[in-house]
């Protein structure tokens, strides 16, 4: 298999790198490099600014109002934006909800919604996880029955990432109780945020942020036309929207763009042998851990390369799961070794707007003081789109056969 890049394709990612440099607002990058969110009005500005070059549904057909790109254009493209850094386009609605409505939604749904996925005008979230059902996600016990024209929805998710951002949740719901498999019975729905019996609290997690939230369902009432697909086969939705979530979690441009800095740090920064790039067991861990990031984007390559021999098949990739689980693994070693290099600076409390500009000289550096909260907030990524035990299991069961 020959991965190596074609002509027309290095000249692609050059345009793409160029277009982010000029186009991409400095406090956004900055906020970025930082290892922080961006805000949502940024997150939002960007987005649009990606709609108007036709860029901000990278995966989407032409006929579905994307650009067509092939799957490694669409790689490409993600990777220069992780390592500029800039924002991903709104991954709920582009990656998520949005491959799952052109795959299994009406004609109806398509044209309300995929439009305003385009242009950021409907902000997403994922209502998946609840308090009972996370790696087992099938024991999801929020209901929906139908009454006349609308599905009352009664539960709670959690976890639920920037709902307090959203306009709309696409969730999870147990449609018929009586089913004799847990995947089945259940309906993938379309729900309004605004809708009157939603209370979306918030979680703060460890590293004192505000990105995670409960989401309580009393009564709500969505009309019929919201459900996707078959109501008692939203699994197949489900299962569809993971396999696109997972491949796109290599996350190997954020990787790279975390060594490069990493290496800038540990060039300026002191250590009791001088500086700590030349600190022999500081710099074999870190080269170990880009030998990783240049395995991954290797397996990414070659999964690319057999995703275009797939084309039209809706069935997920195992290897998704691979790419998956090495990602998580290799950003959390990067966070690993640079709350090391911060040592007692990582007890800094970092700024809260590190993109304004100050008089005052800070006596610890931003990447420090951000390197603990960064080190716990990427814990997660072991458990996002499904857990990397329940990875290898996919994998087992795929691959080996067990």
């Amino acid at each position: 298999m020959d991965l190596r890049l074609s002509e027309e394709e290095r000249r692609f990612r050059e345009e793409v790198c160029a277009f982010i440099d000029a186009a991409l607002d400095p406090a956004t990058r900055a906020r970025m490099e930082s290892g922080r969110l961006p805000t949502k009005e940024q997150w939002v500005a960007w987005h649009r600014t990606l709609a108007a070059r036709g860029w901000s549904v990278p995966d989407w057909p032409k006929e579905a109002g994307g650009p067509g790109w092939d799957p490694v254009r669409r790689y490409l493209f993600r990777e220069a934006l992780q390592a500029a850094p800039a924002p991903q386009p709104q991954q709920f609605g582009t990656q998520m909800v949005g491959p799952v409505l052109i795959a299994f939604g009406t004609e109806a749904q398509k044209r309300r919604f995929l439009p305003r996925i385009v242009t950021l005008e409907d902000w997403w979230c994922q209502g998946f996880s609840e308090p009972e059902a996370g790696s087992d996600l099938a024991s999801l016990r929020t209901t929906a029955r139908l009454e006349g024209e609308h599905w009352i929805v009664t539960g709670q998710k959690t976890w639920t990432t920037l709902a307090h951002w959203a306009d709309w949740m696409f969730a999870l719901v147990r449609t018929d109780p009586s089913a004799a498999k847990p995947q089945e019975g259940i309906g993938f729905l379309l729900i309004d945020m605004r809708s009157p019996g939603i209370t979306v609290r918030p979680i703060l997690t460890i590293d004192g942020e505000h990105e995670v939230n409960e989401v309580f369902l009393d009564e709500v009432r969505v009309p019929a036309e919201n459900m996707v697909g078959d109501p008692r086969r939203g699994w197949d939705c489900a299962k569809f929207l993971l396999s696109h979530e997972r491949a796109g979690q290599a996350r190997v441009g954020i990787a790279k763009e975390r060594i490069r800095r990493l290496k800038r740090i540990a060039a300026e920064t002191r250590s009791p042998r001088g500086r700590l790039i030349d600190d022999p067991s500081f710099r074999d861990r870190l080269a170990a851990i880009e030998v990783e990031v240049k395995a991954l984007e290797i397996t990414c390559l070659r999964v690319v390369a057999a995703e275009a021999t797939r084309a039209g098949d809706r069935a997920p990739d195992p290897a998704s799961s691979l790419l998956k689980i090495r990602g998580s693994e290799i950003l959390q070693a990067i966070a690993t070794l640079t709350l090391e290099a911060a040592g007692e600076g990582a007890l800094a409390a970092p700024e809260a707007e590190p993109d304004r500009p100050s008089n005052e000289v800070p006596s610890v550096p931003d990447w420090a003081a951000m390197s603990a909260p960064l080190w716990m907030n990427w814990r997660k990524f072991s458990i996002y789109g499904g857990t990397n035990e329940i990875q290898r299991n996919i994998m087992a069961k795929a691959f080996l056969g067990l």
